[in-house]
């Protein structure tokens, strides 16, 4: 069955190299989990922003070339010195006393890099120290793995995970500024749930009890490059990660429903052709996808007239009512509402009649 599933996504990917998932993804699919076309895009690693391109939609987001290089930059600035700036944070953020630090690489394996022998040796440097048997102080660029709808998928935080007294607390480096002891609301949100998603593998890995829900988040200070670091409480973010997860269909499920040799390959097939193909995979859209995925601006054109464009709220409120056009007649009395419309017909019937009355006035 695994073998099938994963030569089924193959075939949906194509000859382009598989594109793998982080942490970023995880918490956007578990954002819109009813999504069958995100969940089988991800699984089968493809290039969403390519494709998306390819067929005219093109994504409006992401980080810049100056953005991931100053961010690589503080990264290296804040670990330089055999890590001298993280220790000195994590000593007033966290109040530790720690006389000696002990570092371990685990970016590569004696010159491998391969994925699942670079998870194999985290795990093992991971369990030795909550074990006590060998217990470093940072581990750098672990490989962590997590179940993501039946589907295995690897980790890399762009992170140090931090240990003391038996404890994990992972730490996330961002380039965004915290000036005056505020951040952007909206990229410190977001830092939370993509940290949370390395908790929660952790966790998986080594159980609740050895990793931290504070995870420390490092970031310039004010307009300096000098590094600041704040705590930040990650658990409404780790229930609401666990509960997605579950809601996730399996993998095996939807790759046993593709149509035999569908293919999604920017390089082999003309954008009509891909168009045609993809249209075979249900897509949930949105508003929030406009923020966290490349498909949005084409699921956004195919749900035109759609009750889902309006959010989220709407969507549920409307239950059974698909279509714009549908609602209108509802509220209005023109159309006559199915057993499943009841509810919301009477919803929009109230709603039509007070601001009707409220336009007359």
């Amino acid at each position: 069955m695994h073998h099938d599933t994963q030569e089924r996504l193959r075939q949906l990917r194509g000859a382009t190299p598989a594109k793998s998932h982080n942490a970023r993804t995880v918490a956007a699919l578990t954002g819109n989990p009813g999504c069958v076309r995100r969940a089988l895009l991800d699984a089968a690693g493809i290039d969403k922003d390519t494709l998306a391109a390819r067929l005219g939609f093109p994504a409006r987001f992401g980080q810049s070339p100056f953005a991931i290089t100053r961010g690589n930059a503080f990264e290296a600035q804040v670990k330089a010195n055999g890590f001298a700036q993280l220790l000195t944070l994590l000593r007033e953020t966290l109040g530790l006393e720690l006389a000696e630090v002990g570092a371990q690489d685990l970016e590569e394996v004696g010159g491998n890099k391969n994925s699942e022998l670079r998870y194999t040796r985290s795990r093992q440097a991971l369990k030795a120290a909550v074990d006590g048997r060998d217990a470093p102080t940072f581990f750098d660029h672990p490989l962590l793995r997590l179940d993501v709808g039946g589907n295995d998928v690897y980790l890399e935080p762009d992170l140090v995970a931090f240990h003391h007294d038996g404890v994990l607390h992972v730490v996330e480096i961002k380039s965004f500024a915290i000036i005056d002891n505020q951040a952007d609301g909206t990229k410190v949100a977001a830092a939370a749930r993509q940290s949370a998603v390395y908790v929660l593998a952790l966790r998986r890995l080594l159980g609740d009890d050895k990793v931290s829900h504070e995870v420390v988040l490092v970031c310039p200070k004010d307009f300096s490059n000098q590094p600041t670091a704040v705590k930040i409480d990650v658990r409404k973010q780790l229930i609401n990660l666990e509960h997605q997860l579950t809601r996730l269909a399996r993998i095996e499920t939807l790759a046993g429903q593709l149509p035999d040799g569908l293919s999604l390959d920017p390089g082999t097939h003309s954008p009509a052709e891909l168009l045609e193909n993809l249209s075979t995979l249900e897509a949930r859209y949105a508003p929030a996808c406009l923020a966290s995925c490349e498909m949005a601006f084409l699921c956004r054109h195919e749900a035109t007239g759609c009750t889902d464009t309006l959010g989220a709220t709407v969507r549920e409120e409307l239950g059974g009512v698909e279509t714009v056009t549908e609602a209108l007649g509802l509220a209005h009395g023109t159309r006559v509402p199915a057993d499943d419309q009841q509810e919301a017909a009477t919803m929009l019937r109230n709603t039509a009649r007070i601001y009707g009355s409220a336009a007359a006035a």
